[in-house]
């Protein structure tokens, strides 16, 4: 098992976001994060990086407990984050983004400009001159340039145009392929069931369903993701 999650709770101040998320996922291994707006998806990625510390509950990663953790070395024991909102170093470079979160490991700048090309094209632009589909490109790379074991994905493709969804989720599928492990959050369901090997879905902070994307039926998804 790369990552397990049992039984956390957290807070922001007073006010409790999780009441007991269950969730694992083994090396090599697409698990989606599902959930309608406000169930607590995205907290429950900060508690697994430790940006947001869980209360209770067990948080393992490649064997180690990490809730004691400074989140730097969270993420240095091989979680690469590609946040919601993107947040690129506005004012750095396509190449200074990169560069700067670099690892040794198989991703290098090169691997990067075949996944993403117009990252190449870009590379001496800074990122605050970027549209929000090269930013997000330019996340995910910055996030494959630390050479994670996990990759965790949070509305990689929100707001997007079509065509650069697609590059998105083309770019997911090949990192599938190489057998990277991901972690995703995406609301369109017809571009993640198909790349998603699980399905974990959320309710009021709490893990209320786990199952292969195919037994995610209709009436499932209109109980648990419907507006």
């Amino acid at each position: 098992m790369l990552l397990d999650v049992q039984e956390i709770t957290a807070f922001y101040g007073s006010s409790q976001a999780l009441f007991g998320v269950n969730l694992s996922l083994s090396e090599g291994e697409v698990v989606a994060l599902m959930g309608r707006n406000g169930m607590g998806k995205s907290t429950t990625i900060k508690a697994i990086c430790n940006l947001v510390p869980p209360r209770e509950g067990i948080i393992a990663f490649g064997g180690v407990t990490t809730r004691a953790m400074p989140t730097h070395k969270v993420a240095r024991l091989g979680i690469g984050l590609v946040p919601e909102g993107r947040r690129c170093f506005p004012n750095l470079t396509v190449y200074e983004n990169l560069v700067t979160a670099a690892r040794p490991g198989p991703w290098t700048l090169e691997r990067i400009s075949t996944l993403f090309p117009r990252l190449e094209e870009r590379k001496n632009q800074l990122a605050r001159s970027l549209s929000g589909g090269e930013q997000q490109m330019l996340a995910v790379g910055r996030a494959l340039m630390t050479n994670p074991r996990l990759l965790i994905l949070d509305e990689a493709t929100e707001g997007l145009a079509p065509v650069i969804r697609q590059d998105i989720w083309r770019a997911i599928r090949t990192l599938k392929a190489d057998g990277l492990s991901i972690l995703v959050v995406d609301k369109t369901l017809s571009e993640l069931l198909p790349v998603a090997d699980r399905c974990i879905v959320l309710e009021n902070g709490k893990t209320v369903w786990t199952g292969a994307p195919d037994a995610l039926t209709a009436d499932l998804q209109d109980r648990y993701l419907g507006v």
